[in-house]
């Protein structure tokens, strides 16, 4: 672990605090920081690392301090799961040019997920998700992806990285990812033929509308993802200040939703915030909706430490159903009011309540229907 300190700037911790210090119910006084050597990472369960690259959005003026804005506001919340251990190894140091950013940040990530910790990543524009998607390449990990976005970002014309980089991630090689979930797309940013293609190749793409219509839908898919890409212009402007691409969108309270789900997830390992830029923010309330975002994937994981495996029958109520001439079974968990669907290949998925009640009625639900359709 020590010659990760190569790619890492340590955290400044008097630069993060505008008073008299940290209180003793705050997250400042129960994260492992990175100040002036490393922390010990063994029995840690979310490492925190910065980014300020922002050179795949056109920004070439130096480094974003946009993930010490974040963490500005995450320490100074109160520290309720005391049960989840966390560390903050500093920013990845920028390279002289954005794919040595890239490489860096790679490197990194990859370490950690080797040491299998969860990382979430903060701040530089969302193209860093390439270098998210690059560690599970590097530790030879096939995935699933998620990203969080009103924009799908396969703009092939764009001279920005940020609006297109999906179209490396999902048709380079390898290809590690197995399937790809996109949620809170915006109709009017997308080409009709684009989410046409998408659905060619069977990868589920949930419109804004349909997200806020049943929120809960969207925690079986993010249950299933390992790599999760949140960008910040997913958010309102209202809510979201920093967000100047959409004046409609997600709510900040709908946003900490989905990062509790993720948070929830046991499949989930890497979670990346992109896209903030603190020159168009006000009072840092991104900054803060950010922090809250993190303070409910911390809520998550804490809740998800009490989830049985799905071997330990007797803590799920069993349901047998059929549809379609198909017998089935769902699970129940007794602890988290979570299900799960078996297929006929007999391995079970993340399903919603939604998918059972389709199924009792003798509906095949679609999830079931797509899961079979991708093999």
């Amino acid at each position: 672990m020590l010659d990760l300190i190569d790619f890492l700037h340590p955290v400044t911790m008097h630069e993060l605090n505008d008073d008299n210090g940290f209180t003793d119910g705050q997250f400042a006084k129960h994260i492992a920081v990175y100040e002036t050597e490393l922390p010990d990472l063994e029995e840690i369960d979310i490492v925190l690392v910065g980014s300020g690259e922002m050179r795949g959005s056109g920004i070439f003026i130096g480094e974003s301090n946009a993930a010490d804005l974040v963490r500005k506001q995450l320490y100074q919340l109160h520290y309720w799961h005391t049960d989840i251990k966390i560390a903050d190894i500093g920013n990845v140091k920028a390279g002289a040019s954005l794919n040595d950013s890239y490489a860096a940040i790679k490197t990194v990530l990859a370490e950690l997920l080797r040491m299998k910790k969860t990382i979430v990543i903060l701040g530089g524009s969302q193209d860093i998700t390439l270098a998210q998607y690059a560690a599970y390449i590097e530790n030879n990990q096939v995935i699933e992806a998620t990203c969080i976005d009103a924009m799908i970002d396969l703009r092939g014309e764009s001279h920005y990285r940020t609006e297109n980089f999906l179209l490396e991630m999902l048709t380079g090689e390898p290809n590690m990812v197995k399937h790809y979930n996109h949620i809170g797309f915006q109709s009017y940013f997308i080409h009709p033929r684009m989410l046409e293609t998408m659905d060619k190749l069977r990868f589920d793409c949930y419109r804004v509308g349909i997200v806020k219509e049943d929120i809960e839908e969207m925690e079986p898919v993010i249950r299933n993802t390992q790599l999760l890409s949140f960008d910040i212009n997913a958010i309102k402007n209202s809510d979201a200040p920093a967000s100047v691409h959409c004046p409609n969108g997600l709510t900040g309270e709908e946003a900490c939703t989905l990062t509790r789900f993720a948070g929830m997830s046991s499949n989930l390992s890497s979670f990346g915030i992109y896209g903030y830029n603190p020159n168009h923010d006000v009072h840092e309330l991104t900054a803060k909706q950010i922090a809250q975002m993190l303070w409910y994937f911390i809520d998550g994981k804490n809740r998800s430490k009490y989830e049985s495996a799905l071997e330990e029958r007797n803590n799920f109520n069993e349901y047998h159903t059929a549809f379609a001439e198909v017998d089935t079974v769902f699970l129940q968990s007794k602890r988290t009011q979570r299900w799960w669907m078996q297929m006929p290949d007999k391995k079970f998925i993340s399903c919603s309540y939604n998918d059972y009640v389709h199924a009792s009625r003798n509906n095949i639900p679609e999830r079931w229907l797509r899961t079979q359709e991708r093999g």
